[in-house]
């Protein structure tokens, strides 16, 4: 991840960034990996390491339903705008780590080809940035890497979302690693420092639903103008979490986001049919079933969801979607939560559609 790099000039400070793409921060783009499995799935999402032997200290976990080996899981936001955290800010190393670190990065980036002018200029600053106190407006400059007050405290760094497709937008946390003491919060300038409410947003992108096929009656092929009665059972769908925790020396932060299934819409694939309701949204009974089982007697009553098709699929079948949408809310440490956008996630089923000139009963 390039460090970019703002520059104070005789004028004052100006909103140039240079990037200086010999000093890389290694580790904060995270890669999944399995750590066990149970009731759902755990997943941790931890920073790799260099030459150094020096390891990122924040660790993400994921535990619940959440899809396996750290991938995105199979939920769709209803809200357009909504998206997970491109990136953030977490703890990153410790005082004497970081002055390892960096102290032997600026130099080999100082030793460069091509870093006179501005771009030697931005080094020059970093390295006094952490060495001299060099700071501007409220950004403090620290002595020595702050090492005398190693173990008090970490510095954080930005951390890239490996599941943002959008580089510009992964790579959108660009200041400089920052100094926070234990037990402090980051300042209020740093809004996408990790929290509760960006922890839940990442167990939402990891959430897992279950993928039952609605149930379709009366059995075998379906006809043309006869009702089909549609239906999910209690058990197949039910509440479900999923939980992201940081896993950082000094730090306990943990957020559990919850699904709750409230109504199923069913696409028949064509035009040429019509739903129970109209609206084609079946909403979930007390009991947490969908629809009603079809029994026997009733293959020419309205179902209270279903479908009937008005003209065959002929060799072909028609795709059934049925997409179920998920109430959604999260909690997290200290007692912080809230709503977040609806959940869906659709099921497709081939469905085969006969002529027939007679129904016998």
């Amino acid at each position: 991840m390039p460090v970019r790099l703002p520059l104070r000039t005789t004028a004052g400070l100006v909103g140039l960034t240079v990037v200086v793409g010999a000093l890389v921060l290694a580790t904060p783009a995270y890669a999944g990996k399995p750590v066990g499995s149970g009731k759902g799935a755990e997943t941790e999402q931890s920073g790799g390491s260099d030459e150094t032997g020096i390891y990122a200290a924040a660790r993400i976990k994921y535990s619940g339903s959440v899809a396996p080996g750290g991938r995105t899981g199979n939920v769709t936001s209803s809200d357009v705008n909504w998206s997970p955290p491109p990136c953030w800010y977490a703890p990153y190393l410790g005082a004497k780590d970081f002055k390892k670190k960096m102290s032997a990065e600026i130099k080999e980036a100082a030793s460069a080809p091509g870093m006179a002018g501005t771009p030697g200029a931005a080094i020059g600053q970093t390295k006094a940035h952490y060495e001299d106190e060099y700071g501007w407006e409220d950004h403090p400059g620290y002595k020595d890497y702050n090492v005398e007050k190693d173990g008090d405290g970490m510095f954080w760094a930005g951390v890239e979302n490996p599941d943002e497709p959008d580089i510009l937008k992964r790579n959108s946390c660009t200041e400089l690693p920052f100094w926070v003491d234990n037990g402090e919060a980051p300042p209020p300038r740093y809004e996408q420092a990790i929290n509760p409410e960006i922890l839940a947003a990442l167990a939402y992108q990891h959430m897992q639903l279950p993928g039952t096929e609605v149930t379709l009656a009366p059995d075998g092929t379906t006809k043309v103008n006869l009702p089909t009665w549609a239906w999910l059972d209690k058990a197949d769908f039910h509440e479900v979490q999923a939980t992201a925790a940081l896993d950082a020396p000094g730090f306990a932060l943990t957020a559990t986001t919850t699904a709750k299934p409230v109504s199923l819409k069913l696409e028949p694939g064509t035009p040429d049919a019509e739903t129970y309701p109209a609206s084609g949204e079946c909403t979930f009974n007390d009991d947490g079933s969908i629809g009603e089982p079809y029994a026997k007697g009733k293959a020419d009553q309205a179902p209270p969801c279903g479908i009937k098709y008005l003209r065959s699929s002929g060799s072909g079948t028609f795709d059934l979607r049925a997409t179920i949408t998920w109430d959604i809310v999260w909690s997290g440490t200290g007692g912080a939560g809230g709503d977040m956008p609806d959940g869906t996630f659709e099921n497709a089923q081939a469905v085969t559609v006969q002529e027939i000139q007679a129904v016998n009963r």
